[in-house]
């Protein structure tokens, strides 16, 4: 039975990319990865190199976990019944045997927390699909309770105070970690992952203020979390005009396909050229520190920076802060208030406002065989 401020949602689902917890996991998880595109297996254990360089586990299942106990604890602590599951997209725990079990356990309408902040559509639109799909697969097995169960993602939080405060904290620190000398004229980096243009391009819906500004949707957003950032570092520390750009990482693919730029190892050599007397590197694109940011920030980016004599410092992403975790909350009775026809407060900073709950069917289409327009919405019968 479901707590009265949360219903009718009876649980909630935090939903990831999953990641390898072994050696012998690299080349099996990309191979999920990647499923369908044709890479040889060979070509699958070069990619992975990375990941062996850290014993084959990413550190994302295990942050996962710790954000698991911490909505679990942020729940409880505020008297709500509502207990938390968790799957991946990529490995273990996957999301058909969740929602398998949160079938058994007889669950029937869930809540769904993406761990991807911005609007596009790996982050968001293939979650759904991916909801759909497990879900479908579920109904057609004839698994019990499957034909009953409905799932509703939260909306995208990347101008929740929830996520934009600890990221300001975090890059206070970060500056902080800078020698003295060079600290007031660090310049600040925001990174996030590059995607094709054709997806930045087209990401969010068609009608979403944010389309009206260069970059579609998920360039508009991290622009509007690095500016809120930016602004809030500069009042803390009393360093006006200090500069920032939104920078990339992570590209994959082919090299004759567009991707956002600059890398931000291109932006350190930049910088460095530039006469900048440090850098911090923020990752408001991610969630938590996961193989993306540890090796391409904390190796690679790293390397780089010392390659060039250029100081550096990298800020944490959210991870499992209790702010982060209250977020979660907030956007948990926000949708159940209005899932009861009522009108609740929708929390956001900046000028964007909130995201809209039920994403259209036309919001963040993939460039390569997009589904029909019933497949866009949530998975509501």
């Amino acid at each position: 039975m479901s707590d009265a401020r949360t219903s009718p949602y009876d649980a909630l689902l935090l939903l990831s990319f999953g990641g390898p917890e072994g050696p012998e996991d690299v080349v099996p998880f990309l191979e999920n990865v990647t499923r369908g595109r044709g890479i040889p297996r060979e070509r699958l254990a070069e990619v992975g190199q990375h990941y062996f360089l850290f014993g084959g586990v990413s550190p994302i299942n295990a942050q996962n976990r710790e954000l698991l106990a911490a909505l679990r604890a942020d729940l409880a602590g505020q008297g709500l019944d509502l207990p938390v599951y968790w799957g991946n997209r990529n490995w273990a725990p996957y999301l058909v045997d969740t929602l398998r079990e949160l079938a058994a356990d007889g669950r029937r309408r869930v809540l769904v927390l993406a761990t991807s902040a911005y609007a596009n559509y790996s982050g968001c639109r293939q979650y759904r699909e991916n909801l759909a799909a497990a879900l479908t697969r579920l109904r057609e097995e004839g698994a019990p309770g499957a034909a009953e169960l409905r799932l509703d993602k939260l909306r995208n939080f990347y101008n929740h105070p929830g996520f934009v405060e600890p990221m300001i904290d975090n890059t206070l620190a970060a500056l902080a970690e800078l020698p003295e000398g060079v600290r007031d004229g660090a310049r600040l980096a925001f990174t996030t992952h590059s995607i094709p243009n054709a997806l930045a391009d087209t990401s969010g819906a068609p009608d979403d203020p944010a389309r009206g500004m260069p970059g579609g949707a998920y360039v508009a957003q991290h622009l509007e979390t690095a500016r809120l950032v930016a602004e809030a570092v500069a009042k803390e520390t009393g360093v006006a005009g200090r500069e920032w750009e939104l920078v990339y990482q992570s590209r994959s693919g082919s090299p004759q396909t567009p991707w956002l730029e600059p890398d931000i190892c291109d932006h350190l050599e930049s910088q460095a050229t530039a006469g900048a007397p440090a850098v911090v590197m923020v990752p408001i694109g991610f969630v938590s520190d996961h193989m993306e940011v540890v090796y391409d920030l904390d190796t690679q980016a790293a390397e780089k920076a010392a390659e060039l004599g250029l100081p550096v410092s990298r800020a944490r992403t959210v991870g499992a802060d209790p702010r982060f975790a209250a977020a979660v909350r907030d956007l948990v009775l926000e949708r159940a208030a209005s899932a009861r026809g009522e009108r609740p407060a929708r929390c956001a900073l900046g000028a964007l406002g909130p995201s809209h709950d039920v994403c259209p069917a036309d919001c963040c289409p993939a460039f390569r065989n997009p589904l029909p327009a019933a497949a866009g919405a949530d998975w509501t019968d």
